[in-house]
Order: C-alpha cells, then sequence, then structure tokens
C-alpha cells in the first residue's frame, strides 16, 4: 500500500474532533481518491483512451452529460416548471388529445409534496418520540434487567476464572477493589 502524503492524509489529529464532522471529511477524501485513482483523469485511463476510440466517444459522452446536469443544477427552477413542461408535451399532442378532459388536468397538475417532505419539519420530534417509546417497550419487556443477569453473570464467570487460574486471594483483591 502506497504511504499516506500530505495532500492525501483524510484528517489531522486535531482537525477531526474540532470539525465534529470526521465522516463527511472522510467519505470526500474517499471520492477524490476512487476519482484520482479511477476516473477518467486517471493517467492509465487516458493512456487507454488515447488507443480507443470507442472509449474516447463514451468519456466525451459522459462530460457532456455531467456538463448538463451541472447547468441544470445551477439554475433556479420555479415551482411551475411542472405546469410548463405539462403544457409543452400537450401542446405536442394531436389535436383530439389535446382537448380531452385528462389533458386539462394534467397542464393544471403541480407537483405535491410527499409525505415525508410535508414532515420533514417534525422529523427530529418525531425520532425522540419514537426513541422514548422504543426505551418504554424495551422496559417493560424486561430487556434491561436481562442485560444486567447476564452482566452480573460474566462478572462471577470471569472471578471463577481468576480464581482457579491465579489463586482466590489475587481474585478478591481485583474484583473487590
Amino acid at each position: 500500500m502506497k504511504p499516506l502524503t500530505g495532500k492525501d492524509k483524510p484528517l489531522s489529529d486535531t482537525g477531526s474532533a474540532s470539525h465534529g464532522r470526521p465522516c463527511r471529511r472522510i467519505r470526500r477524501w474517499l471520492a477524490a481518491s476512487l476519482s484520482r485513482r479511477l476516473g477518467p483523469e486517471a493517467v492509465w485511463v487516458r493512456r487507454h483512451a488515447a488507443a480507443c476510440p470507442k472509449c474516447r466517444e463514451r468519456i466525451a459522452a459522459v462530460s457532456t452529460v455531467e456538463l448538463a446536469l451541472s447547468i441544470v443544477k445551477s439554475q433556479p427552477h420555479q415551482l411551475d416548471l411542472l405546469k410548463r413542461a405539462n403544457a409543452h408535451a400537450i401542446g405536442m399532442l394531436k389535436h383530439s388529445l389535446r382537448e380531452a378532459p385528462q389533458s386539462r388536468a394534467l397542464e393544471d397538475a403541480r407537483p405535491e409534496p410527499s409525505f415525508i417532505e410535508r414532515s420533514g419539519r417534525y422529523r427530529h420530534h418525531l425520532a425522540n418520540l419514537a426513541a422514548c417509546l422504543a426505551i418504554v417497550l424495551l422496559t417493560r419487556t424486561g430487556l434491561f434487567s436481562s442485560l444486567d443477569r447476564m452482566s452480573t453473570r460474566g462478572e462471577k464467570l470471569m472471578r471463577q476464572y481468576y480464581a482457579h487460574q491465579v489463586g482466590e486471594d489475587l481474585a478478591q483483591e481485583v474484583f473487590d477493589a
């Protein structure tokens, strides 16, 4: 494995805890690293594309699609985008289909937010409620008491093991201290 250089290091010792988001930083680092090694900018990909016309066309097509998507993402969309798209699509239909009642309903359609989008601002409250309910249910089913019993049994077992291996007096010092 290749040693990490200064630009490849995902986290510094001081930077990870202060930011509070080491996972996001690691994901970005991994994506950039994979892109450098496996993406269209990699040396071996460029070498192959120079000799293979099919791959050259594919890479050009991917670049064109990425450019188009970045342009679409950069432009703000109005709320009536669906309505305008539907109106344009209806305009392409035959006259008889254009006048159908379904096409009128489609022309006036607006996107309705899904249940998840509508309840998005209550997401944290619902998560807290679910966590509380889970704790109550686990308590009622005795999970916590059985975990406590398992812990006690495990401690007794470890004490017996140490008593057998090193002697009762040393085991008492370790577990009674």
